[in-house]
């Protein structure tokens, strides 16, 4: 793909079914939205890993709209070529009602191309009001950030058969409801390779393992930039390069030929 390219939905969906992976990485600014699109990244994820990153929260969960909205907005300037993903942070889409007026928010002031929300089957009717709207939805199954205070901390999800066939009835709800793409976050690698061939809708891991259809970190996680104990799944790109360019160039090009992520960077 190149930078130039303007990527839609449908560039995804036809990606996963000619067996290409998706290279993404989270971007909250005009500078480094530049620098990726440059380097080939076709899915932005706008995160509310913005919170930890850039604000300073401990979670994502203190991360408000308006901090979403002007996020978005800065990506949305500058951006040329890759598809827009914004999360819905915590509590802005308790109901259909609030979803839809935020979600309408971030597609109109922050230049979102889809919107993204957490959680599974509960979320049914949600996508179902945004997507009939005219609103497309990426879920989020797995590890829920916004949830990490009832689970006790980052842990992997869907460890045993119950808790993984819970996750695989939430990816196949999701798609039922409208969701045009799904991420899955920290799962082991063998479930997220059945719901990839379970679903008809591209899915992007981040600590999934290798046989998701695209794969998305943190910038600031595989840029060294992060301070701290990071996850077995991240991998530092620029340790090996030593310029930010040359570090998301190698990031795209290790997701392009599946040799990120590696069975060391799985569970």
């Amino acid at each position: 793909m190149t930078s130039d390219t303007p990527i839609t939905l449908a560039t995804l969906q036809g990606m996963k079914a000619q067996g290409e992976n998706i290279a993404s990485l989270t971007t909250y600014d005009a500078g480094f939205t530049q620098v990726l699109e440059a380097a080939g990244v076709e899915l932005f994820i706008i995160g509310d890993s913005l919170g930890m990153v850039l604000m300073g929260y401990d979670s994502t969960v203190p991360v408000s709209m308006d901090d979403m909205v002007y996020h978005a907005a800065n990506v949305a300037r500058v951006g040329r070529s890759a598809y827009r993903v914004v999360d819905l942070p915590y509590h802005s889409y308790s109901d259909a009602g609030q979803a839809l007026a935020n979600a309408q928010r971030l597609v109109e002031a922050g230049g979102a191309h889809m919107v993204k929300l957490e959680g599974g089957t509960a979320m049914a009717g949600i996508v179902e009001t945004l997507t009939g709207h005219g609103i497309p939805v990426c879920g989020h199954v797995g590890l829920l950030p916004q949830s990490v205070e009832e689970y006790g901390g980052y842990k992997v999800q869907g460890r045993d058969a119950v808790a993984a066939a819970a996750i695989l009835a939430d990816a196949q709800a999701l798609e039922a409801a409208g969701a045009g793409l799904l991420v899955m976050e920290c799962i082991p690698a063998t479930l997220a390779a059945e719901i990839t061939q379970a679903v008809g809708i591209p899915t992007i891991g981040i600590g999934a393992g290798p046989d998701c259809d695209g794969q998305v970190l943190v910038l600031y996680d595989m840029l060294g930039i992060t301070q701290g104990r990071l996850p077995r799944f991240v991998k530092d790109f620029v340790a090996e390069t030593g310029s930010i360019p040359a570090a998301i160039r190698a990031y795209v090009d290790a997701v392009k030929t599946g040799r990120y992520p590696a069975p060391e960077h799985g569970y």
